[in-house]
């Protein structure tokens, strides 16, 4: 029997790529599944019948207190509501600290502080780490965010560990990839067309965590009863761009590719002019200079030792895995369409 059979969860943040797979895997898991959602928000892979929904306006802390007062208590809380981008910092902050607060005071004000709330944060809130060593970032680390998106993460983090009076679990996961997820999706579009575009010409190495892997660590941390500690999420395995490109062109049918290294003045330059365009046009872009910051890092590697430790996590689904099954679900989406 699962230990978390029988218990209820809400799922703050349920519309985006990752909270379909968290609300998928709870329901299996036989838990009473609550999705925390906008009225605006998309209920595309929300769909299955046993689940409830709580409505949140985020931007009214009345609203939130009120949502919550009518609702039962929840034994833990996923909270995987966050951007990873926004027009300027405000907005992060605005999102990623302020909407966290609002709902941690929601929560005590009305009796519904939970037995554990796991927060999604990011390896970014670590910043570069060691870029000439290429020593693996570790959850013990001082963080140094050299992004306004990593910079608001740790203010979330920080305001968890020492304001909420909440018991928590703070994920920090690396790329999180697998189907319905979009800016992998855009890097193998790139390579489906025969180019695979690099940023800077020093060795880059990379980590991924795929969608399952991550949504299972989160279930099995909250089973394990492990408390106000903070883990890095990642398949243990570190790949170049090399290998990157190789696994998607097989999984692609032993697609030609040729590699374009870009200077890292050329990106920023692009990134910087995106940036500035969507602002006049009040839209947020998907390149922009806290993207250059994060695609600039060279090194991603991953310490799980404390996940593997304290829960025992261990990853399913390496990339090569990994990419065949996003690149089944890329096709299969592309032939409907």
């Amino acid at each position: 029997m699962d230990r978390l059979e029988g218990k209820s969860v809400l799922i703050v943040g349920a519309g985006g790529f990752i909270g379909g797979f968290i609300a998928d895997e709870a329901l299996r898991r036989g838990m009473d599944v609550t999705v925390g959602v906008r009225a605006s928000t998309s209920r595309r892979y929300l769909t299955d019948s046993r689940l409830k929904f709580l409505v949140l306006d985020y931007d009214s802390s009345d609203a939130v207190t009120a949502a919550i007062a009518q609702a039962p208590v929840w034994d833990y809380i996923i909270y995987n509501l966050g951007a990873t981008k926004a027009l300027n910092y405000i907005d992060f902050k605005h999102i990623n600290f302020e909407y966290l607060r609002t709902f941690c005071e929601a929560l005590k004000a009305t009796g519904h502080v939970p037995t554990r709330l796991l927060y999604m944060s990011s390896l970014s809130a670590l910043g570069p780490g060691d870029e000439k060593g290429y020593t693996p970032l570790r959850s013990d680390m001082f963080p140094q965010p050299n992004t306004r998106y990593g910079q608001s993460k740790v203010m979330a983090e920080q305001y968890l560990e020492h304001f909420a009076g909440i018991p928590y679990i703070i994920f920090r996961p690396t790329g999180v990839y697998g189907p319905h997820e979009k800016d992998y999706l855009m890097m193998i579009k790139s390579i489906d067309s025969h180019f695979d575009f690099g940023v800077g010409y020093r060795r880059q190495m990379l980590t991924f965590i795929y969608v399952d892997d991550l949504v299972r660590a989160m279930f099995e941390a909250l089973a394990a009863g492990v408390e106000n500690r903070k883990y890095i999420i990642s398949e243990p395995k570190a790949y170049s761009q090399k290998e990157f490109r190789d696994i998607v062109a097989k999984e692609l049918g032993g697609k030609w590719v040729i590699p374009v290294k870009l200077p890292l003045w050329t990106v920023w330059a692009a990134s910087a002019a995106a940036e500035k365009i969507a602002k006049l046009q009040c839209k947020t872009s998907t390149l922009n200079r806290d993207k250059f910051r994060i695609m600039r890092q060279r090194n991603w590697n991953a310490d799980i030792s404390d996940a593997v430790r304290d829960f025992g996590f261990s990853p399913e689904v390496d990339l090569r895995e990994g990419i065949r099954r996003t690149v089944a679900a890329y096709r299969a989406s592309r032939e409907k369409s």
